[in-house]
């Protein structure tokens, strides 16, 4: 039973994983690509809980505006993630989210209230290092290199107030509202620079993709991720999350071929990442497991 619940992580972490395939092979613009991302994944959401799980949607003001904020935070997160890809390529955005560590070490320990790990500010000052290699090694890309430095800290920001949201209303009530506050705030986006107009130019096959990446790709995985939390080790978990680079990176260089091609440097670089990231969810996980056997 327990190896059922290790294949569909691994599934939804595939999943994750060709995200970033499809938010190439959509040609949209990335501030159009993630406003019917939002929409529509608000809507899939909607759709279930309503009609499928039929549970209430009601929250308090409270928390409305709280999941409306993260979600804001989410949508930008992911403007700046397509963004980076659209202007370098899809390993170029996806190496950028190891950094995600490094900005964690600093910001759970501030809305946590509790001391800065050293061991998890080492791995961070080493994901720095790697990611200065990166840069100097494919300076052609740095436009998207600091874009995905970006994405990676609103991607950090959104999961540590994300995290402070579980247990006020249900898991589903959390995914809804933050698609719907995000999707809401980049309209406002769009609004005030003056590209609302644009939002009708999308063609149909890149709205067919979108779907395919706000139902399959998005709302699934959310819902599924938070059904196997019950059942996987946290140890487990963080291993098999930080293979999303991995499959991103490896899918891309299968499928879009030359322009994935990277240095030798990016890819040693990026292996010495992604060990890092796996080494202190190692040590995380061991800590915990002593915590609770005392």
């Amino acid at each position: 039973m327990k190896n059922s619940y290790v294949l569909r992580l691994h599934f939804i972490v595939f999943l994750w994983g060709f995200t970033a395939i499809l938010g190439k092979l959509i040609s949209a613009d990335a501030q159009i690509l993630v406003f019917f991302r939002m929409l529509f994944a608000a809507l899939f959401l909607y759709l279930y809980l309503r009609l499928i799980k039929k549970e209430s949607i009601k929250v308090s003001k409270v928390v409305l505006f709280q999941l409306v904020g993260i979600g804001s935070i989410m949508a930008f997160h992911w403007l700046l993630f397509f963004y980076s890809i659209k202007v370098s390529n899809v390993s170029i955005a996806l190496s950028c989210l190891s950094l995600s560590t490094l900005f964690a070490s600093f910001i759970e320990p501030l809305v946590y209230r509790r001391k800065p790990d050293g061991f998890e500010v080492a791995i961070g000052l080493i994901i720095v290092v790697c990611m200065s290699l990166i840069f100097n090694a494919e300076l052609k890309y740095k436009e998207g290199i600091f874009f995905g430095i970006l994405c990676a800290l609103l991607g950090t920001i959104f999961s540590v107030l994300n995290g402070k949201m579980f247990g006020k209303t249900s898991s589903g009530n959390i995914i809804f509202y933050e698609m719907g506050g995000g999707w809401l705030m980049i309209s406002l986006f769009l609004l005030f620079t003056g590209q609302i107009s644009s939002v009708g130019e999308i063609s149909y096959p890149d709205i067919a993709l979108v779907v395919l990446l706000a139902s399959v790709f998005t709302a699934y995985p959310m819902f599924e991720s938070v059904k196997l939390m019950k059942f996987i080790s946290p140890f487990t978990l963080i291993l098999t999350v930080n293979l999303e680079p991995v499959y991103g990176i490896i899918f891309a260089f299968f499928i879009f071929g030359a322009s994935e091609q990277m240095s030798p440097v990016f890819y040693g670089a990026s292996f010495v990442m992604i060990a890092a990231i796996v080494v202190n969810g190692m040590i995380k996980s061991r800590k915990k497991r002593k915590l609770l056997l005392k």
